[in-house]
Formats: C-alpha cells, sequence, structure tokens
C-alpha cells in the first residue's frame, strides 16, 4: 500500500465521528426496531377497522400489540423507552376514540402530539436552544458545551432541529384536513404510510448536519480528569509535607 493509499488521520477521526454520531442517533431513535414498534399498533388497528369495522377490536388489538411488545423488551432486558411510549400513544388513543365512538379520534392523539412536536423544534431553533441538541447532547457526553463551546456543532444542531420541524409540520398539514374530510380507513393508511419515510428523511439530514459538524466535547471526559489531577495534586502536597510519609504509611 502507498502512502497515498493509507487513510489519514484526518480520514480516520472523520469515520470515527461519523460511527459514533450514527451510533447515537440509533440509540436516541430506537432503529429498525424502534420504528416497527412506532407502526404495528395503528397498522394493526387501521387493518382490523378496515375489515370489520369494529372500533372496540381494533382498539383492543392495537393496545394489546402495544403492551406485548413492552413484555418483550422487558423479557430480553432491553430498553422500554421506545416501546413504553408507543403503549401511551395508542392508550391515549384508545381513550379517545371510546370516549367519543369516532373511530379517527384513535389517531387525534398521535396527530396533536406530532403538530406540538414540530412547534417545539421549530421554536427551540429560533430561540438558539435547538430541542435535537438537548436530546443527543447527552448522548454524545457532551451535555450543553455545544451552547457556549462549540458554536460548529450548536449551528448543526440547529439546522437539524429546523429540518425536524419543518418535516413534522409539512406531515400535519396533510393529516389534519384528512382528519376533517376523509373516512377512518382513508386517514388511517395515510398515517401508516407517514410513519417511516418523514422519520427516516429527519434522521438522514440530522445524520448529514452532525457529521460535518466538529466533534462533541466530552464533559464527562473533562470531568473525570479534573477529578485525577486534582487527587494528584492532593496526594502530592500531601507527600511534601513534613512527616507526610510516614503518616501515609500509618
Amino acid at each position: 500500500m502507498t502512502s497515498l493509499d493509507k487513510p489519514t488521520t484526518e480520514d480516520t477521526s472523520a469515520d470515527d465521528a461519523r460511527a459514533v454520531t450514527e451510533a447515537a442517533l440509533f440509540e436516541a431513535f430506537g432503529g429498525v426496531r424502534g420504528m416497527v414498534e412506532t407502526v404495528l399498533p395503528g397498522l394493526l388497528f387501521v387493518s382490523i377497522y378496515t375489515v370489520n369495522k369494529d372500533l372496540h377490536m381494533s382498539a383492543i388489538a392495537a393496545l394489546a400489540v402495544s403492551l406485548v411488545l413492552v413484555v418483550v423488551r422487558l423479557a430480553m432486558k432491553d430498553t422500554v423507552k421506545h416501546a413504553f411510549s408507543g403503549v401511551f400513544g395508542v392508550g391515549f388513543g384508545v381513550v379517545f376514540a371510546m370516549m367519543t365512538g369516532n373511530a379517527k379520534d384513535f389517531y387525534l392523539p398521535g396527530m396533536l402530539y406530532t403538530l406540538g412536536l414540530a412547534l417545539a423544534y421549530i421554536v427551540t431553533a429560533m430561540a438558539g436552544i435547538p430541542l435535537i441538541g438537548l436530546m443527543l447532547g447527552p448522548i454524545f457526553r457532551e451535555n450543553l458545551s455545544w451552547r457556549t463551546r462549540n458554536p460548529g456543532r450548536k449551528k448543526a444542531y440547529t439546522k437539524a432541529s429546523w429540518a425536524w420541524g419543518l418535516i413534522l409540520l409539512a406531515k400535519s398539514a396533510i393529516l389534519f384536513p384528512l382528519y376533517w374530510w376523509a373516512d377512518t380507513t382513508q386517514l388511517g393508511w395515510v398515517l401508516v404510510a407517514l410513519k417511516i419515510p418523514p422519520f427516516l428523511l429527519a434522521v438522514y439530514l440530522t445524520w448529514v448536519f452532525l457529521a460535518k459538524a466538529p466533534p462533541p466535547i466530552d464533559v464527562f471526559a473533562e470531568m473525570e480528569a479534573r477529578e485525577r489531577e486534582q487527587e494528584a495534586q492532593e496526594a502530592a502536597a500531601t507527600a511534601a509535607e513534613p512527616g507526610g510519609r510516614h503518616r501515609r504509611e500509618d
């Protein structure tokens, strides 16, 4: 291999940064399994309702599969935050639909959540505290250091938050008119179809922005280094005191 063929240190660090970014996004958004857990309850609801128009059976089936997904997570000793969020979302949908007797209301809590999340992304981006940075900062072990110490990273988080906000806002602009004009099955199938593509687009854009951004500042590593330095200084001070060696031996 010639010197031109060998990967440079910059190339290696860039690859490492991309790998870390991919792993963090996978952890934050649940990966393939998280997407399945998000789609499956709604898919089951609309499938059963399309066949027999039975609100109670459709709602119970959707809630049951959400609970099964949580049980599977628990049995595998895996993180349950994505599965639990699915249970709560389905649970609210079931309550709404049962209270009003309107099957379309099964989807209303999720739609309102999507709209609220879109506004949260946009408002926090405008305020200079992008929501995506608040979400991913702890995963990257940088916490809020990007706000004051890493402007390039703050810019990337701001762009990503705008992307999430606008994508979810566009999704809401499609769904809410359908809630009023379409029937339950039409709304349900459109909702299922719009579950994954906008999500993947937002995750991809987040990855693009962060892959080009400066690496995160590991504030946890900095804290550990300061603690080790402080302990070393204290040990040195103790050793320098008269009789310090004898006190340590005692």
